[in-house]
């Protein structure tokens, strides 16, 4: 029996991390999201670190994983790049009141990322989760909003418009540029 890749054996790993997970807003098995990232991720490297991280990037922050196994399982630059889209959940205060906290901590992750793999999963994760909000959005507009912590669309329009800044390096592949095209979409005159 061949020996399953890196990238191969994160699908089973995540597969397996991400057992009886839905797509919040979505009935979809969760492993879709992450393999969708990975699909977006694949358009603009063939790296196959950055792609194990695609799809297990939120098997740290949304399943019982720990940012260590992941390293002892896939590497430190895999563990990097999953912690690099990590967010920190301030378990301490309530999660709706955190939004913005842990927004803007994110973009400072970006925004000083030195690994190039670090923006290419961000322009994954950040495509793949606008894709998700713009079919609900085609459906209600208005509606839309009411699934997540924070539910005023400005909002989520600051932080967009600012990870399409922080990837505006990508603007050439055309990952970047459906991103660009559906925050124009969705929040065109927010």
């Amino acid at each position: 029996m061949e020996k399953l890749t890196l990238f191969e054996e994160a699908i089973c790993f995540a597969v397996r991390a991400h057992h009886g997970q839905v797509r919040k807003g979505e009935m979809m098995p969760y492993i879709c999201h992450p393999m969708e990232v990975a699909t977006i991720c694949a358009t603009v490297t063939s790296d196959q670190e950055v792609l194990a991280a695609a799809v297990l990037h939120d098997t740290v922050e949304d399943t019982d994983t720990s940012i260590g196994e992941i390293r002892e399982r896939f590497g430190l630059r895999v563990a990097a790049l999953v912690a690099a889209e990590t967010e920190d959940k301030h378990d301490d205060l309530p999660y709706a009141e955190t939004w913005r906290l842990r927004k803007e901590e994110s973009l400072t992750i970006l925004e000083n990322a030195k690994d190039e793999g670090v923006k290419i999963l961000w322009l994954g994760d950040k495509l793949a989760n606008l894709r998700s909000i713009c079919r609900a959005w085609r459906i209600d507009s208005k509606g839309v909003w009411n699934v997540f912590h924070q539910k005023d669309p400005a909002q989520h329009a600051w932080y967009y418009r600012r990870v399409a800044e922080l990837l505006f390096d990508y603007r050439h592949t055309g990952a970047w540029r459906e991103l660009d095209n559906i925050i124009a979409q969705i929040f065109d005159g927010v």
